[in-house]
């Protein structure tokens, strides 16, 4: 009797390890990490994609997210389509020449459309007293397009060219952060400098805050319809309302597009819907990453894609009864 006991004490153990050895009970007890391209320190996107991966990492069983600094949008469509990182936050015209494999793209870049965000912001700014009233007067300027590799040195140079001004030739060009960018400013190494975020931020509330600065926004809302006729309906008139930073006392024009949470064609369609599910679900925690996170409803997700949705995304606004608009692309 106590050899049988042992004998299925023995049997017991050698299942219990076979079932750990499973590939099914080790799928089951994996937690999935991701990672969520985001942009430099200083910006919209680095503390917005940090409240993004808190949200998922919280509410989302199984999956761990962390948000992670790179140069901005091109770089976050290549760390996509090349399986660096499973989210990220993405320019809609950035993503469209990625999509279409040209601009800064080489060839096509597997992307998809999880959910469009907010509404992006082109910065560009200078001192008053310094005799920069238009864009027309950065020429012979010292002037920051942003960082390489990011969404607002595309719009930047896309400015300037519309303009008239050749990045190249027409400016004494530096390649900096938002942050870099403004601590240059008040120094007095550059004359001007263009950003793309949301309304806050960071870098440019600390240059409207300095004391004995008087920071000024460059009126530029004029050129949409001429970058539009090149690019396409990616951009829009946007405002800086008054009094949004310290010093600016009226609404100045600018250039608004959509930031978009994008992903691989490739990603598992529960995965995807899961995570869009929980950011719609907890989207009021977003906002305690930064201001532009209230922007995200449910309604708006499904507006302005310049390039298809994953088919994850597709199912959870199906339920929701929200009718997708698929961009019409070139053959």
């Amino acid at each position: 009797m106590g050899s049988l006991k042992s004998f299925n004490v023995v049997v017991l153990l050698l299942s219990f390890v076979l079932l750990l050895a499973s590939p099914e009970f080790s799928w089951a007890q994996k937690t999935k990490l991701i990672s969520i391209g985001t942009a430099q320190i200083g910006g919209v996107w680095y503390p917005y994609g940090g409240a993004i991966a808190n949200v998922i990492s919280k509410h989302l069983p199984g999956v761990q997210a962390t948000a992670e600094v790179t140069n901005g949008a091109v770089d976050n469509a290549k760390l996509v389509g090349a399986g660096k990182t499973e989210l990220a936050l993405m320019m809609a015209d950035v993503g469209y020449d990625a999509f279409m494999g040209r601009g800064a793209f080489k060839e096509k870049i597997p992307i998809r459309n999880l959910a469009t965000l907010h509404h992006n912001y082109n910065y560009a700014v200078c001192l008053e007293g310094k005799g920069i009233n238009s864009i027309r007067d950065l020429k012979g300027k010292r002037v920051s397009t942003s960082v390489p590799g990011s969404g607002a040195e595309v719009v930047a140079l896309r400015v300037l060219e519309a303009y008239g001004i050749d990045p190249n030739k027409d400016i004494s060009r530096e390649r900096l952060s938002a942050a870099e960018s403004s601590g240059a400013l008040k120094d007095g190494k550059i004359d001007a400098f263009f950003w793309n975020g949301g309304i806050p931020g960071a870098a440019i509330m600390d240059l409207a805050a300095t004391p004995g600065v008087k920071m000024k926004l460059i009126d530029h809302g004029e050129i949409v319809p001429k970058l539009m006729e090149k690019y396409g309906p990616i951009y829009f008139k946007a405002f800086f309302p008054a009094k949004t930073y310290k010093g600016i006392d009226h609404d100045v024009s600018t250039i608004g597009l959509c930031n978009i949470l994008i992903c691989h064609p490739s990603m598992e369609e529960s995965l995807a819907y899961n995570i869009l599910k929980t950011l719609v679900e907890h989207r009021d925690e977003l906002a305690l990453g930064h201001p532009v996170g209230k922007d995200f409803k449910l309604e708006t997700a499904v507006l302005n894609s310049p390039f298809p949705y994953h088919p994850g995304a597709i199912r959870y606004y199906k339920e929701k009864g929200l009718k997708i608009i698929e961009p019409s692309l070139p053959k």
